[in-house]
This record gives C-alpha cells, sequence and structure tokens, in this order.
C-alpha cells in the first residue's frame, strides 16, 4: 500500500512552522513586498562589501539556513554585495539537515503502520513544544518587532490553534518580563480566547487583558452554578490575588456588583472566597476588605478588627469592643464582621474540641457569630433602609448549644448518643453546621480517636451524614474530610479493622454521592483506581452500595467516569453471573446500548 493512499496532512505542518523565533518559511515574491515595509539591513550603507559578505556566509553557514526566512534577504544582500553563486549553494546544502522534512517522514512511516494521525501530530506538537520551552530565549523574541517591523503573520496564525496558545500561556509565566509574550497574550485576548488565561499572570499587567479575563470568568461562574464555582475558583482567585492592584481592582468590581439583586448573592461569595483565598498575602488584604466595608466610618470596629486578624486570635477586650457597637441602636453594618479571616477565628475558638471561652464573655462570641451569620440588612444610596434580625436568637441559641457538647472532650461513643437531637435541632443553621464539621474533622483525626471507639459506626461520621442532608454548598468540605480519612494508614489498627473502617467512611461517600454530589465522589474513586493504591475489596464495595442504589437514565458524565470502573474485572469480575443477569452486567449494557458513542 503507498502512502499517499492516506489523505492526511497536520492542521500545522512542522515545516510551515519557524524553526527559531526569528523566522519563518515564506514565499521569495511576499518577501520582496515585506522588506518594502519594513527594511532591517538599512544599515548596509555604512558596511563594505567584504563586511557584508562574510556577515552573509555566516549565516548560510548554519544548519538548516534555508528553513529561515531570513534567507532571501540575505541571499540579495550577498549578491548585491558581489556574491558568487557557488558559495552560498555550497553553504545551504551542506548545511541542510532537513529536520522538518524529516519529522514529517516519520510521521508518514508512523501513519502507514497504523497509528491514529491524529496521535501521530499531537506527538509531533508535544515534542516541538517541549523544545520551544527548553531553548526559548526572551531577547531573540523580543527581537521579533524590530526585525518585522510589526506584529509577524506567522504569530497570527499560531494563536488560532489552542495547541500553540497553551504554550505561549506557559511561556508567559515562565517569562512575565518578555515583551513578545505580553504582547502575544493580549492578541490572544483580542481575539476573544480571554476565558483560556485566567491563570496566567502576564494577564494581570495589562488593564484591558485582565479586565477582559475578569469578565469572561465572572459570566462563567455565574452561569455554570456550584459546578463552575468548585472547578474555576482556584484559578480565579490566583488570578485576582496576583498583586495588591489586582486585588483591589477585582474586588472593587466584586463589590459593586454584589449590590444588584440579580447574582448579587453569588458575585458576594465570589468576593468572600477571593477574601479568604487571599489572606496569607499580607495585612493589606484585610486593609481593602474593612476600607470596601466601609469601615472608615467605625475607627473602633476596624482596630478591633485589624488587631484580631493580623494576631490571627481572638481576644475578649476587642470582642466586647464590637459587641457594645453590635448590640446598640444604630450597629455597623453586618459586611465588616463577615470577613472569613474573622469567620475562621470564631469557628476555631467556639467549635474546637474542648474549647474553653470565659463564661462571663462567652454570649458576646456567640452573639456576635450569630450576627454575622443570620442578620440581614439593605442599603439605598448607602443608607441602610431594613435591619431584619428575626434569625439572630435562635441562632444564638444553636450555637450556645453546640458549643456546650463541644466544648466536653471527653465524650466519645455511645456517650454522645443523647446529644443526636440537639445535634440535629442545630446543624441545620449552616453556621453551626460548618462548626461541627470542624469539630469532627478535629476529633476523629486524633490518632487515639479509633482506637476508643467500639461502635461498627462512628457516631461523629454519623453526624456527617445529617450535615450533608442539611446543606448542600458543604457537600465539598465534607468530601476533603473523607479522603483525608480513607487515605490514612492506621498503623495503630489491626488490618481488618482498617477495613471496616475504610468501607464506612466509603459508606459516607456514598451517602454524599446520594444526595447529589455525584462527580467529584466518582471522579475520586477513579483516581484511586489508576493509581492502583487502594484495595480492590474497597473500590467492590462501593461499586455494589452505588449499584444497589442507582437506576437510570444516567448523564453521559457519569457514565463516562463510572463506567471504566465497573468494565475493570478485578473490580467487578466476581460481581457478574455467567447469564449476565446481575447488577454490574444490566449496567453495562445499558450504557452500551444508550450511549453509543463511549464504546
Amino acid at each position: 500500500m503507498d502512502t499517499e493512499d492516506f489523505d492526511w496532512e497536520f492542521e500545522h505542518p512542522i515545516d510551515s512552522l519557524p524553526t527559531s523565533f526569528d523566522g519563518q518559511e515564506v514565499d521569495p515574491d511576499e518577501d520582496e513586498e515585506q522588506e518594502e515595509v519594513a527594511d532591517p539591513y538599512k544599515d548596509d550603507e555604512s558596511k563594505d562589501d567584504e563586511a557584508i559578505q562574510r556577515e552573509c556566509l555566516k549565516a548560510f553557514a548554519s544548519i538548516d539556513y534555508i528553513m529561515e526566512s531570513g534567507v532571501f534577504k540575505d541571499l540579495k544582500r550577498y549578491f548585491q554585495a558581489g556574491g558568487t553563486p557557488e558559495q552560498v549553494v555550497l553553504l545551504l546544502s551542506e548545511n541542510y539537515t532537513a529536520v522538518a522534512q524529516t519529522v514529517n517522514l516519520f510521521a508518514e512511516w508512523l501513519i502507514f503502520t497504523g497509528v491514529n494521525p491524529t496521535e501521530v501530530q499531537q506527538m509531533v506538537e508535544d515534542h516541538l513544544k517541549a523544545l520551544i520551552i527548553k531553548h526559548f530565549d526572551p531577547k531573540k523574541a523580543d527581537s521579533i518587532f524590530s526585525e518585522e517591523g510589526g506584529t509577524p503573520a506567522w504569530l497570527e496564525i499560531m494563536i488560532q490553534h489552542r495547541t500553540w496558545r497553551s504554550l505561549f500561556y506557559k511561556l508567559a509565566e515562565a517569562h512575565p518580563d518578555c515583551l513578545m509574550l505580553n504582547f502575544t497574550i493580549k492578541l490572544i485576548s483580542d481575539a476573544g480566547y480571554q476565558g483560556e488565561i485566567g491563570n496566567v499572570s502576564t494577564a494581570c499587567h495589562e488593564i484591558e487583558v485582565f479586565t477582559k479575563v475578569l469578565q469572561t470568568t465572572i459570566n462563567k461562574l455565574l452561569e455554570g452554578g456550584e459546578d463552575a464555582v468548585i472547578k474555576h475558583l482556584p484559578e480565579f482567585s490566583k488570578m485576582v490575588c496576583h498583586g495588591e492592584h489586582t486585588y483591589l481592582y477585582a474586588q472593587m468590581l466584586m463589590h459593586l456588583l454584589a449590590k444588584d439583586k440579580d447574582g448579587g448573592s453569588i458575585i458576594r461569595r465570589l468576593y468572600q472566597e477571593v477574601q479568604n483565598a487571599g489572606k496569607n498575602k499580607g495585612e493589606g488584604v484585610t486593609q481593602i476588605s474593612l476600607a470596601l466595608s466601609s469601615a472608615a466610618a467605625y475607627p473602633k470596629a476596624c482596630q478591633a478588627l485589624l488587631s484580631m486578624i493580623c494576631r490571627e486570635a481572638l481576644n475578649t477586650a476587642d470582642i466586647t469592643v464590637l459587641f457594645k457597637l453590635y448590640m446598640g441602636p444604630d450597629p455597623p453594618p453586618v459586611e465588616l464582621i463577615r470577613i472569613p479571616q474573622l469567620m475562621e477565628l470564631f469557628k476555631q475558638t467556639l467549635f474546637k474540641p474542648g474549647a474553653n471561652v470565659n463564661p462571663e464573655h462567652r454570649n458576646k462570641y456567640t452573639y456576635l457569630l450569630a450576627y454575622a451569620a443570620s442578620v440581614h440588612e439593605t442599603f439605598k444610596k448607602d443608607k441602610r433602609i431594613t435591619l431584619n434580625k428575626d434569625e439572630l436568637k435562635p441562632t444564638c441559641q444553636a450555637i450556645d448549644k453546640v458549643y456546650n457538647i463541644c466544648s466536653c472532650d471527653q465524650k466519645v461513643g455511645s456517650e454522645l448518643t443523647a446529644e443526636l437531637t440537639a445535634f440535629y435541632q442545630c446543624i441545620r443553621y449552616p453556621v453551626v453546621a460548618l462548626g461541627v464539621l470542624y469539630w469532627v474533622d478535629k476529633t476523629v483525626l486524633d490518632p487515639a480517636y479509633f482506637q476508643r471507639i467500639t461502635d461498627h459506626t462512628p457516631l461523629h461520621l454519623i453526624v456527617l451524614d445529617e450535615v450533608v442532608n442539611c446543606h448542600p454548598l458543604i457537600h465539598g468540605k465534607v468530601l476533603e474530610l473523607l479522603i483525608r480519612l480513607f487515605e490514612d494508614p492506621y498503623p495503630q489498627l489491626d488490618v481488618l479493622v482498617q477495613m471496616e473502617l475504610k468501607k464506612t467512611i466509603l459508606d459516607r461517600m456514598v451517602h454524599l454521592l446520594s444526595k447529589g454530589f455525584v462527580v467529584l465522589v466518582v471522579q475520586y474513586i477513579a483516581k484511586c483506581v489508576d493509581d492502583s493504591d487502594t484495595d480492590m475489596s474497597l473500590i467492590r464495595h462501593f461499586v455494589t452500595e452505588v449499584l444497589d442504589m442507582i437506576a437510570p437514565p444516567y448523564t453521559s458524565e457519569f457514565v463516562q467516569l463510572f463506567l471504566p470502573i465497573i468494565e475493570n474485572q478485578d473490580i467487578t469480575g466476581t460481581l457478574r453471573n455467567e447469564d449476565g443477569k446481575d447488577p454490574v452486567s444490566n449496567f453495562i449494557v445499558h450504557c452500551k446500548t444508550n450511549f453509543i458513542m463511549m464504546t
């Protein structure tokens, strides 16, 4: 079979790309036209013919120079200076190694042997990207603009392809001061691909690019719901927290957008998530947040907040100052005490196992946390028109009840059973649920905890199920805790006890899945299978529990994640019957029938 039978070519063949960042293969006629626009050799008039010939011959002696765009310019200069054709032909031919053409030849051979053309193209592109990243020279790249006299045509072609855009993103991260890369990122943004560059620090140096990326990302987060927030928030936070200027600019915009009735609550959440992500950037983050919260009008509150946040600890004196202000007839805006760092300090103080807050002042702590979590107010033209405290008292009582339970760190196992009713009543308050989750986290991660437990399912893990039942927005935090528990080696426990405990933890993951948190749970189990570091009997237990619970129709995303696990013979081989009438076979048949594109 002849290779001509294959109708293939690369989307951007190797010999059509520049072999270095200072040139590209061009047509001689096009070269004549470009020379009229910008003549990089206008200083030849000051050189004698011998100097020009030596300069050109040195270029002709370099490897594969015949593939460079400058070859036609240098040929013209050489002959105008009186050079002889024989020496040119000899140098160009002897130094022609045909790197690009050889790559294309090898690619044709691979396709001839049966390799998919797309895979071949991917291999070539990945290798070329690796070489460019390894040998990239910012100074040579910046010289492109002085030599070309404008945007090179090949650069505009490259940014039309995702492969090469991703290359520029990596280069821009590695060389933030390169003018050529900064300009390329702006070109990419202007071409409409700003949604891809949210994690490129170079975008933070250009106000136009940053604004477009910020707008695109916020729209993506608004339209995509909770899944989009989970997926894109880390990159978004990294971009916003790149520097003080980006943080201030982005937070100011989001602060203003959060006042809008349509989508304002989601923007406010993004604002606080970014604020929380930037807490390790220094005091400037807190000061900016306080300034946006109108803290200047309340200097006493501002001073108390800064004192506690900078020390990373609550203290009675500053809490008393805030308590008096928020107990007054005209309290400061509630947003002032909704700073994530402050809320985290309240959680660590009131919900840690064995918490010990001075009884004389504890009501001040619980009041301020309840106020921040439950009070709702509305403003019109920066003037407060409503202040709703309907949920303040019950929230205070719920926090106080749970504090009394969490502070008794000697209670374990069945001793806590009597407290379940109170727990379940209080967990419906989101702030309490977060506190309980923190308490469970600190309790069960104690190495001695599971040695003291005799129950099949520890009560602390049962409490997590109730948190999952009441609060979908906390599902991700619950999964993070379960993953840490599942991956703990538990060297202090017997092997059989370890296996039973991990099955219990998997049951909690199955419960999470049953409450709609499907994709991330199954993704984690798939990762465990791929890493081959988890006992297959545990994966088999998870699969059995899930199959007993689910029924068609399934989403394509779920099938893509779960079907490879089900088809793994090491996992489900013992769960199948010869007649094919079992849950595993039924699931596989259903997927093969209804998701043909995946077979």
